[in-house]
């Protein structure tokens, strides 16, 4: 079981982010620190499960690789995580990284919004005809 506890450290995502995030796994809680490195090591992940999912023959190619790739996520965590803590370690850190980017999506289209409003020219009221 786990559950994310925010600190943002920056606001501004995920260009030069840190946000750290406490995450308890099985009882134990570490701290992870969500960093642009972490981000791409999360990408890379899922492109190596997607690989090894669309081509079952090619998992023995990609598994070194989805190792390091684990390897390096967990190395973000601290203290470090012990091997039975590791899948749901790694589950919890996927999640964190899907629920910011959604965050930041959702406050980048607000952004976006907000800016098209503000410079929209007011409609100008049509003047009533003199009858």
């Amino acid at each position: 079981m786990f559950f994310f506890t925010e600190n943002f450290m920056k606001a501004r995502w995920p260009s030069s982010c840190m946000i750290s995030q406490e995450i308890t796994i099985n009882g134990k809680k570490y701290r992870l620190t969500l960093t642009d490195q972490v981000l791409s090591d999360v990408r890379r992940l899922k492109a190596l499960y997607n690989a090894a999912y669309e081509d079952p023959e090619s998992f023995d190619e990609v598994s070194s690789a989805i190792s390091n790739t684990i390897t390096q996520i967990a190395a973000a965590v601290e203290p470090a995580a012990s091997d039975s803590d590791l899948d749901g370690l790694i589950q919890a850190v996927m999640k964190a990284v899907d629920e910011k980017s959604k965050e930041t999506e959702e406050a980048k289209a607000k952004h976006l919004e907000d800016k098209a409003k503000a410079t929209k020219k007011p409609s100008e009221k049509p003047k009533k005809s003199k009858k």
